[in-house]
């Protein structure tokens, strides 16, 4: 078996894995959708997932995660909840991915850079997706209850996905399924040499 055809089937396995997950964290914090906005549950396997298998599949776990956790269990409800958490979950995957993918060293700075940067966009979209699903069921999202949802309530889900995920990934370098200090797969041509 090739490389390509090996790394795409650990790929989708571990996405699997990512997704399996998802489904079953929310359950730690006993359904009670108060909880769940304050830890997150669902975040940590999503963001784990564009890590280590990639932008493409973290967004598209991230994106499918929320929905058909709604078709098999219920939760959380689809409009505008689940919606507006697929793109959130979706932006994070595909974010957090792509930022630490192009990082010119795999080390701890560029997962916290990535972490972060991935964590305001997904709130921005989020934000935006609640704007625009409120708007057409005419009720209105305010600044007030952006900085709430994205911000205040989910501060120990914050603090949990700065700790846990870093703690995974250096876990997984030891273990050699995620490699740090390492130049990324970039590569320039300079007069027909690979640098």
């Amino acid at each position: 078996m090739n490389d390509k055809k090996h790394t795409y089937i650990l790929n989708i396995t571990l996405s699997a894995m990512f997704m399996a997950m998802g489904m079953v964290l929310p359950f730690i914090t006993g359904q009670i959708p108060q909880f769940g906005s304050m830890l997150l549950p669902m975040h940590i396997p999503v963001i784990l997932c564009g890590l280590i298998c990639g932008w493409q599949y973290g967004l598209a776990v991230g994106f499918t995660l929320p929905v058909l956790r709604y078709f098999v269990f219920g939760m959380p409800r689809l409009f505008p909840t689940g919606i507006a958490m697929a793109f959130e979950l979706a932006a994070y995957g595909l974010t957090v991915g792509l930022i630490y993918s192009r990082s010119r060293w795999h080390c701890v700075i560029a997962l916290y850079r990535s972490l972060i940067l991935a964590m305001l966009s997904g709130r921005v979209v989020w934000g935006i997706v609640q704007m625009v699903l409120l708007g057409v069921k005419g009720g209105r999202f305010t600044w007030q209850m952006f900085m709430a949802g994205a911000f205040l309530n989910a501060i120990p889900g914050i603090i949990l996905q700065l700790i846990v995920i870093p703690a995974v990934m250096v876990a997984l370098n030891r273990t050699g399924l995620v490699r740090f200090g390492q130049r990324t797969e970039k590569t320039e041509t300079v007069q027909g040499t690979r640098l």
